[in-house]
């Protein structure tokens, strides 16, 4: 820390009790009170330097020189720096530091200690030292947080916003274009072997300095000067991952709400190495929000982890409704970098009625919708159903998100006081496209209907409206064949799309087999050349047979569920009327299996393609 000494006279005073001495030998003729504290003087000395000093001794001349008593109760930094402009006056040795060097320019203003009372006086000295102390970071920061003592003052003199300045100059400069000193030479040693540039602790290699260096030193002070720095770098051009980052360790320093978990599951402990904060709820609730409307408002620059964290806290601190409509926009535009666990939001109002916050996360989704501008047209984004079967289809933004809202639907679908609105109005702002497999919306679903068995049969058939039954996978179909709670109308609509893959399937193993056939005799129309037909073409003819196998099976076992289902109604055949479809005799006998290993011809589907497949 730079040190400046004035005076070369010894230490001329003692204190007893509330009463400063001073030890010259001469009887004082003058006492100065700030505040508590009595300063036993010499005119002479003081008027010699202050032209304040001069005229209130001016004023007093008709009083007793011995008792002459002076106030200056209103100077800046009270008794402590009256002392040392009182050592100043004296010639007494004192040391000027970044912690005192503000107070005693403020005071030496406020007393009028210029040159027009003395060359070298405390003024220009003191200005003289505060150059110095802005080319240093450590100082400068010390200079600032000093500032808090003496506010009014300093601000007209305009010490902090030089001090901000100074700071924000240092925080933006790129540690990796900057000559940095070298071991030895002008650089200044730490004890630990680091490098000292302009007050800034760092290793002797500058590629080994992060963009984070400055956090936790500015965490340090207090709200409006730290938003007053942040203003300053932004306006200098600081990146806004930069600012970013300095305001998501400002707020989880002074915000120990932000350490909590967000789910009734893992309770509501803090999290370890939190730093519980002294503040008030009141000054928590404005930290919040200053920190909400600094926040950069590009996409992606702050993580949506923290947004959320943010915006839990703000629904405990009961921030304004700007704050927290201004949260939601923020992580809808990134709704796809959130996570489960944090999006499960606990509902805080004064009239809950589910456990979980859904309408803030209807919002957040509605958000997202309006500023996803970049999703592809809706006949590019529907993955064949090759690409189910390998799950080789690409995430996009929006596929994202719907992984992320059927989860988030299946957590909160046990909860026996959500509405059927409010999951279907939920489920259904994902556009179809977005799902290439059903199987999430098909569980919440499962889930829903499991935990609210009082509802009707049109709610039922209404909600499972929002399953498409073509993208459900060969496990859920087959659960789906077997689940009591669903709708007759969905369970025969999974086995006639089954029925479809499975004679899909068979047609096209049959083709491969004659190719096969073809390819190995040599008076073929097809015949390959010579060594084509690989071990591979085997292998894959082979997996072909024994999927179509697997599917036999499947349907066979889906065949034998739906005729215990139809049991409990009138008639199956008032169940196919009311459905529209009609039941091909003798499509399940043993028979037609067989014949459908020998021939393409047998492959008919167990219910009328001819039909509508849809509601």
């Amino acid at each position: 820390m730079a040190c400046m000494k004035l005076g070369s006279k010894p230490e001329a005073f003692h204190l007893d009790g509330q009463t400063l001495l001073c030890s010259t030998g001469l009887p004082s003729d003058v006492i100065i009170e700030v505040g508590e504290m009595s300063f036993h003087l010499h005119k002479f000395p003081l008027l010699s330097r202050s032209g304040v000093i001069e005229n209130l001794i001016g004023e007093s001349c008709g009083e007793d020189e011995r008792n002459r008593v002076l106030q200056l109760h209103d100077i800046p930094g009270g008794a402590k720096t009256f002392l040392l402009v009182a050592k100043f006056c004296y010639g007494v040795k004192i040391e000027l530091t970044a912690l005192n060097v503000v107070s005693l320019r403020c005071a030496a203003e406020h007393l009028q200690m210029n040159e027009n009372f003395g060359e070298g006086n405390l003024v220009s000295q003191t200005e003289n030292f505060l150059n110095e102390v802005f080319g240093d970071w450590t100082d400068s920061l010390k200079a600032l947080e000093a500032c808090e003592e003496v506010l009014p003052h300093a601000e007209e003199l305009h010490i902090v916003s030089r001090c901000i300045n100074s700071l924000a100059v240092k925080a933006i400069a790129d540690p990796t274009l900057v000559s940095w000193p070298e071991s030895g030479g002008e650089a200044v040693q730490s004890p630990v072997g680091t490098v000292l540039w302009n007050g800034i602790r760092t290793l002797s290699n500058p590629h080994t300095i992060s963009d984070d260096w400055w956090y936790e030193d500015v965490s340090c002070l207090k709200l409006p000067m730290y938003k007053r720095l942040i203003l300053a770098v932004e306006s200098r051009g600081m990146r806004p991952e930069r600012i970013s980052g300095s305001l998501m360790y400002y707020a989880k320093k002074y915000l120990p709400l932000m350490g909590r978990q967000s789910s009734f599951q893992n309770g509501n402990r803090a999290a370890a190495g939190s730093t519980v904060s002294a503040l008030s709820d009141a000054d928590q609730r404005n930290l919040l929000e200053e920190i909400v409307e600094l926040l950069p408002d590009q996409k992606g620059v702050t993580s949506a982890k923290f947004l959320l964290r943010l915006l839990r806290t703000s629904m405990l601190l009961h921030a304004s409704p700007s704050c927290r409509e201004n949260l939601e926009k923020q992580i809808g535009a990134q709704l796809d970098q959130a996570v489960l666990e944090d999006l499960l939001i606990p509902n805080l109002g004064y009239s809950v009625e589910t456990l979980y916050d859904i309408d803030c996360v209807q919002r957040i989704l509605d958000h997202f919708m309006l500023v996803d501008r970049d999703v592809t047209d809706s006949t590019n984004c529907i993955v064949d159903e090759a690409q189910l079967m390998v799950g080789s289809h690409s995430l996009t933004r929006m596929t994202m998100v719907a992984n992320l809202v059927d989860g988030y639907l299946a957590e909160v679908a046990p909860d026996v006081n959500l509405k059927l609105q409010k999951f279907q109005s939920l489920a259904a702002v994902i556009p179809d496209y977005a799902r290439p497999l059903d199987d999430g919306i098909y569980r919440a679903i499962d889930i829903y209907l499991k935990a609210h068995p009082w509802l009707t049969d049109s709610e039922r058939e209404l909600i499972c409206r929002l399953v498409n039954c073509q993208k459900l996978s060969l496990e859920a179909s087959t659960h789906a064949a077997q689940n009591e709670r669903l709708p007759l109308r969905l369970i025969v609509q999974v086995l006639f799309f089954e029925q479809l893959r499975l004679r899909t399937s068979i047609a096209g193993w049959f083709f491969v087999s004659d190719n096969l056939e073809t390819s190995q005799d040599p008076s073929g129309n097809l015949a390959l050349p010579r060594g084509s037909t690989t071990q591979d073409e085997i292998v894959a003819v082979d997996d072909m047979r024994e999927r179509v196998s697997e599917l036999e099976k499947e349907c066979l076992s889906m065949k034998q569920e739906i005729e215990k289902l139809v049991k409990t109604k009138r008639s199956w055949n008032i169940f196919c009327r009311r459905l529209g479809f009609r039941l091909k005799p003798n499509s399940w006998g043993p028979k037609a299996s067989n014949n459908a290993k020998a021939s393409p011809s047998s492959t008919t589907p167990l219910l009328n393609t001819n039909q509508n497949q849809q509601w």
